[in-house]
């Protein structure tokens, strides 16, 4: 087996899936099924309460329909790379596709939260391979120059998808129902699965590969496949139901915990050691590559945890319903879409150190700007704080990826891709979840400084309830009432701004790390970068 250490081949187009069509129609194609399924990954947010009314259930249980999917994703993408390998490319980028819109049907018909969840799960296991195909395809079919420009299109994809999903999932449920969040991937699909059986190729060089793998019977790491389905199952468990169960104050996320991090131990320990690894840890031998991974990781917090406290600070403190919510955020979604030629064409010129770091501080910078938000700005104040962070998102994920692939052995383009996935998605539960801790630690201390204000000793309380009582006259409990309206009001806000601050102050710390990469000639040539 190759080294992740072994000298960088000079790029060809032995590997190329584009055969004899234009490369750039092949990046539409592959990305269609891709965006499908980053879209479902926030789709069914704003539809949760619509979906535990039409299968009389909790809101609760039918926050199942969103963790079955993420567990199943988080289980799939760290082995796409190798059943990629051992299935073959094309087969498997087929097989996903498939899998994932007879998923979405089911999904769009399960006539009990049961069959949901279990359509889900299969939902998630076939678009779990899509974006790490998708990235390794790209990497293959285009020579280090021009990546920078094709992993745009593939930034479009997956920065505008978790940003618009929720804003299309609350019109299709308004317009429509709930079951048609799901249908609506089954026509998409088919096309998908059509084009790409159509005009991707599966070039000899990739069959060869395939042909060496299976060589003598295909050997299956049994052990390791049960510890990444351990390990990472039960992490984005973990991450997905803690702020729901208070922590390691319950026992179930105790266990899942202890079990996450027993199995993940173990992966590494094993893999290292293996002649094929279902997961080729060793790739991390790679400065550059490790590097990459931390700030996908860091690129995937920031992202989606953003993505979810924006629409949650609009909704709770100014009382925007969720479609304007997502609306708000899907403006300032137009700076990417503008920003991502920009990055791509740059990526090709400029050392991507640069890039990250420029990147990382106007993250940094868009955080800032969020602490001075008040509970009074207007939608176009909304839009335009999403808007200094979503101009420079791709900034991150174009260079990130970019850079990844360069001193890896081509062969390994898959598992690399695959290793960036799992990067990204751990980051973004992550960032939800510690979001979502923070803000309700937040809460509490802000409530509690609050609280020892109001009292009859304080002028300000006085005066404050003499106006509350002359808009209701004679009634007692009314100003109260108010009050308590307002100090939640405040309290949330508050919250919303410690952790918009918080999150600055990661950024920060962890952005001069990209300058231990070894620096890029021209973006990303095949000059090695070794460790």
């Amino acid at each position: 087996m190759a080294s992740a250490a072994a000298a960088p081949e000079i790029w060809n187009a032995d590997r190329s899936a584009a055969g004899r069509v234009n490369p750039w129609l092949i990046v539409a194609i592959i990305s269609l099924p891709t965006f499908m399924e980053v879209l479902d990954t926030s789709v069914a947010n704003v539809s949760l309460n619509n979906i535990a009314g039409g299968l009389s259930v909790t809101t609760d249980q039918a926050t199942w329909v969103l963790t079955s999917y993420l567990v199943a994703n988080a289980v799939i993408i760290p082995i796409s790379g190798w059943l990629s390998d051992a299935i073959g490319r094309k087969r498997y980028f087929l097989i996903s596709i498939a899998l994932f819109t007879v998923a979405s049907f089911l999904c769009g018909i399960a006539p009990n939260l049961e069959t949901l969840i279990v359509a889900r799960i299969f939902q998630g296991i076939g678009g779990g391979g899509l974006a790490p195909i998708e990235q390794s395809i790209l990497a293959d079919t285009f020579p280090p120059k021009q990546r920078g420009m094709a992993f745009a299109a593939f930034a479009i994809v997956i920065v505008v998808g978790p940003v618009l999903g929720p804003t299309i999932g609350g019109w299709i449920t308004d317009a429509a129902s709930w079951h048609w969040i799901f249908l609506v991937n089954v026509p998409v699909g088919v096309i998908a699965f059509l084009l790409a059986q159509a005009f991707v190729d599966e070039p000899a060089a990739v069959k060869a590969d395939r042909a060496a793998k299976i060589k003598g019977g295909l050997r299956i790491d049994y052990v390791g496949v049960i510890l990444v389905f351990l390990g990472l199952g039960f992490l984005e468990l973990t991450l997905d139901r803690g702020e729901r169960e208070d922590w390691f104050a319950s026992s179930s996320i105790i266990a899942t915990a202890t079990i996450a991090a027993v199995s993940l131990v173990a992966l590494i320990i094993w893999e290292f050691d293996h002649d094929d690894p279902v997961v080729d840890v060793k790739l991390l031998k790679t400065r550059n590559f490790r590097i990459t991974l931390l700030t996908m990781f860091m690129t995937g917090m920031i992202l989606f945890g953003t993505t979810q406290l924006i629409p949650q600070m609009l909704q709770q403190v100014l009382g925007y319903s969720a479609l304007n919510a997502g609306l708000a955020l899907t403006t300032a979604g137009l700076a990417t879409l503008v920003m991502v030629p920009v990055v791509g064409r740059l990526t090709g010129m400029v050392d991507v150190r640069w890039l990250i770091f420029i990147g990382l501080m106007a993250q940094a910078y868009a955080m800032w700007h969020m602490t001075g938000l008040s509970g009074d700005i207007s939608f176009a104040d909304a839009s335009t704080a999403r808007l200094y962070q979503a101009a420079a998102l791709p900034f991150l994920f174009i260079p990130i990826n970019t850079a990844a692939y360069v001193g890896l052995p081509r062969n390994k383009t898959a598992q690399a891709s695959s290793l960036l996935n799992v990067a990204r998605n751990l980051g973004g539960s992550l960032g939800i979840s510690m979001a979502q801790t923070l803000l309700s630690t937040y809460q509490q201390v802000h409530q509690s400084r609050i609280v020892e204000t109001l009292n009859p000793s304080n002028p300000n309380y006085n005066e404050w309830l003499a106006q509350a009582q002359q808009l209701a006259p004679g009634d007692a409990t009314t100003p109260l009432a108010l009050m308590y309206q307002t100090m939640q009001r405040q309290v949330a806000m508050l919250a919303f701004l410690d952790v918009f601050r918080t999150l600055m102050v990661v950024i920060i710390v962890v952005a001069p790390v990209v300058f231990l990469m070894r620096p890029t000639k021209g973006g990303g040539g095949s000059e090695g970068m070794g460790h």
